[in-house]
Order: C-alpha cells, then sequence, then structure tokens
C-alpha cells in the first residue's frame, strides 16, 4: 500500500515526530480538564518516543500540556498553539484585552466557554444550547478585536495574535534545533494546518486527525482512536532502536 511505503520511507530517515494532543493523543472531552491519554496510546506514545526524537505542540498552556505528558521521552513541549515558549517571556498586552471583550459579549449565552490561555483565547460552545447562535456571536465579537486570526477547532473558536508564532513556525523551529531531516506532524484541527503547510511533501508527512475538504493534510485518520494503529506502525518499523541511537 502507498501509504505504508511513504510512512516507511519517512520512518526511515532522520525524522521528527511532532504531535497534537487534544483530538490526536487524547480524545476530545467534555471540558479540556477531563481529557486524557488512554492507557494504551500513553504506553505506545512512551515507547515510540524512545525511538525516534518527539516533541508535542499544542494549543494548551505551556505548564498544562508538560504536566500531562510527565514520564514520556519527548525532547520539546509547545504550547499555545506554538506561542510557548515565548522570547518574550510574557503573554501579549492584548490577549487580556480580548478576554475581557469577550466575556462582556458572549456573557447572555449559555454553555459558552472563554478560555484565557495567557497567548491565546479559546471561546468553547460545545454545552451551548444553540450552537448555530453561539457560533455566530462569537465570530461577530471576534471581528472587532484588532490584531487577532480566527480559527475554528473541535466545537471551540481560537484567537491568536496575528503576528505571533503559529505551529508550522513551532514545528520547524523544532526540527532544525533537533537536526532532523524530515518530520511527520499529526494534528486534529484548523490550528494545525499552519503545520501541515510548514514545509514540502518530500520534507513533511502530514496526517490529519477526522475528515476535512479543505485540509491540507495528504493523509487522514478516520477517527482518534485510529493514533493507536498509526504509532504502533511507527514502532514496528523502528524496532530494536531508539531516537538516541
Amino acid at each position: 500500500m502507498r501509504r505504508q511505503r511513504i510512512l516507511r520511507a519517512f520512518a526511515s530517515s532522520n525524522v521528527l515526530l511532532a504531535i497534537d494532543y487534544d483530538g490526536t493523543l487524547a480524545p476530545i472531552a467534555p471540558t479540556p480538564d477531563q481529557a486524557r491519554m488512554r492507557v494504551r496510546t500513553r504506553r505506545l506514545f512512551t515507547q515510540v518516543a524512545h525511538r525516534y526524537p518527539s516533541i508535542a505542540i499544542s494549543g494548551r498552556p505551556l505548564d498544562d500540556i508538560a504536566r500531562r505528558l510527565v514520564g514520556i521521552p519527548i525532547r520539546s513541549v509547545f504550547g499555545n498553539y506554538g506561542g510557548e515558549p515565548s522570547p518574550q517571556g510574557k503573554p501579549p498586552v492584548r490577549v487580556g484585552a480580548w478576554v475581557t471583550h469577550l466575556r462582556e459579549r458572549l456573557s447572555t449565552l449559555s454553555g459558552v466557554v472563554v478560555e484565557d490561555k495567557g497567548y491565546s483565547v479559546t471561546i468553547h460552545y460545545r454545552r451551548a444550547r444553540n450552537k448555530d447562535r453561539a457560533i455566530a456571536a462569537i465570530h461577530d465579537a471576534a471581528r472587532a478585536l484588532p490584531g487577532a486570526r480566527v480559527l475554528g477547532g473541535v466545537e471551540a473558536v481560537t484567537l491568536l495574535p496575528r503576528e505571533g508564532p503559529d505551529k508550522g513556525v513551532a514545528l520547524q523551529r523544532a526540527r532544525r534545533l533537533l537536526r532532523c531531516d524530515t518530520a511527520i506532524y499529526v494534528g486534529d484541527d484548523d490550528t494545525d494546518e499552519d503545520a501541515f503547510a510548514s514545509a514540502h511533501p518530500d520534507r513533511l508527512l502530514s496526517i490529519r486527525v477526522g475528515p476535512s475538504r479543505k485540509s491540507r493534510a495528504r493523509y487522514h485518520l478516520q477517527r482518534q482512536a485510529d493514533i493507536d494503529r498509526l504509532l504502533q506502525s511507527l514502532l514496528t518499523l523502528r524496532q530494536g532502536t531508539s531516537s538516541s541511537a
């Protein structure tokens, strides 16, 4: 099968594995705090990280995602869609103003939660009674914010500073620092599209979890549970090796 041949070619190269957390390593949960990797996924990812230089790039704040990956020998962790760690060392002031504006504008919408991540803002509408109304109100409120880049997610909308780094920037920075020639990136929503488009397909194997007609990813996993099958394939292709070899 062509996909397996391509995966084998990347696995045999000097490759960096980069992976998202929510919706990719862990199933989407009713609330962000409830998201956890399955036991088998954690075990497989731990074994894979021993054999491939691996990183995580998540939309979660850096301290949050780092805590969830304790015990897994990954080389680096990026939070806030690649915005953390930040060279400036502190969140942009404008993000705090966005949070205030959004909470005021959306306060009457039941089930809508504005999550302040410091370097970004995510508005969750998973529990909204009227999702269409919530989406329209969120986008209307976001349009009034200067310098905001608006990205869709899984029952969420994310706002990032337009001039700030993104997952694609973080991926290529890590690849250079770790002296890898190629990369495999796995993610599940629109915030991962920057990573999918960050390098030529000869150098980047991009995999999106779930269907998307407009994604720039080359390949798709049908559902989140298929991440275990992908990790097992990567493990099988490098049995008996380690990432330090």
